[in-house]
This record gives C-alpha cells, sequence and structure tokens, in this order.
C-alpha cells in the first residue's frame, strides 16, 4: 500500500511539472488551423472576415485578429476598456473618433484608440481594407458595441 501512494504521488507530481511545463511553453497556431469567420450583422456593416481571432488565457490579456474589410464595410461605434491598436496590412479605410473628423488610413498605418473611445473603423468606399486589430481585456470584457455607423455618418 505505501509503494502505491509513493508511486501515484510521483505520478501526480510528474503530472503536475507537466502541465506547468506545457503552460509555460511556446505556442505556434498555424494559419491553415485558424477559422474565418463572417463579422456580426450586429456590430459591421457590409462583408467582413476576421481571421486568426486570438485571446489568450489570464493571465494575459492580450487578444485580436485579422479582420478584412470589402469595399464600404466598416465597424459599428464601439470602445475598448484598455484601448485598441490597429496595424494596416493593406488597403485603406478610415477610423473615426466621436464627435471628431473622419481620419484616412492606408496601408503601413498603425492607429491607437485610447481606453473607452468610442469610434468605428472600415473600408473606404471604393477599396477594401485588412487590419490587424488587438486590445487587451479587462474584467473579461474586450469591446463594448454600440450603434451601427448611418450611411450619412460614414460617408466615405
Amino acid at each position: 500500500m505505501k509503494l502505491l501512494i509513493i508511486a501515484l504521488t510521483a505520478f501526480l507530481l510528474t503530472d503536475a511539472r507537466r502541465a506547468t511545463a506545457a503552460e509555460n511553453s511556446v505556442t505556434v497556431t498555424h494559419a491553415a488551423s485558424s477559422a474565418l469567420t463572417q463579422g456580426d450583422p450586429a456590430n459591421f456593416s457590409g462583408s467582413v472576415r476576421i481571421a486568426s481571432r486570438f485571446q489568450q488565457a489570464s493571465p494575459a490579456r492580450t487578444g485580436g485578429g485579422i479582420v478584412s474589410f470589402a469595399a464600404g464595410a466598416r465597424t459599428a461605434w464601439h470602445s475598448h476598456p484598455l484601448g485598441q491598436t490597429l496595424f494596416v496590412t493593406s488597403g485603406s479605410g478610415w477610423v473615426q473618433q466621436w464627435g471628431q473628423p473622419a481620419r484616412k488610413i492606408t496601408q503601413g498605418d498603425m492607429v491607437w484608440i485610447p481606453p473607452k473611445v468610442k469610434h468605428w473603423h472600415g473600408a473606404a468606399k471604393t477599396e477594401a481594407m485588412t487590419h490587424i486589430a488587438i486590445a487587451e481585456s479587462w474584467q473579461g470584457k474586450t469591446v463594448t458595441w454600440m450603434e451601427k455607423v448611418s450611411e450619412k455618418e460614414y460617408g466615405y
């Protein structure tokens, strides 16, 4: 019986060490294994595809994805509790903070949206745009979605 307890204890410790090692190992997610999803029509206007969505488990807070907007497509107004960074990888589009004029963004541009700032972003009317979006979660939340951007507000 004593030998069984020692063997079981050794097994559990080894299993715990394996779990800890797995938690502390680099993870690679290959592009081919990433699901491509459509943007939720409640939060996007037009055709929007999202690839490589990622959100790591606590204590990590960073998450995001690669978002491709067809010409004329855009997000609804929204905000992020800890802000958001966008890296435009192709095409051109617009980003607008509530109460401010829209600003043109193009391939290679980086956009920083401060915490809790109401904004939208999306493609130009005649050109598609893709960006990498990165945001941190706060208390399990990364975004607060609001009303859609009207055609009059969009106007670009």
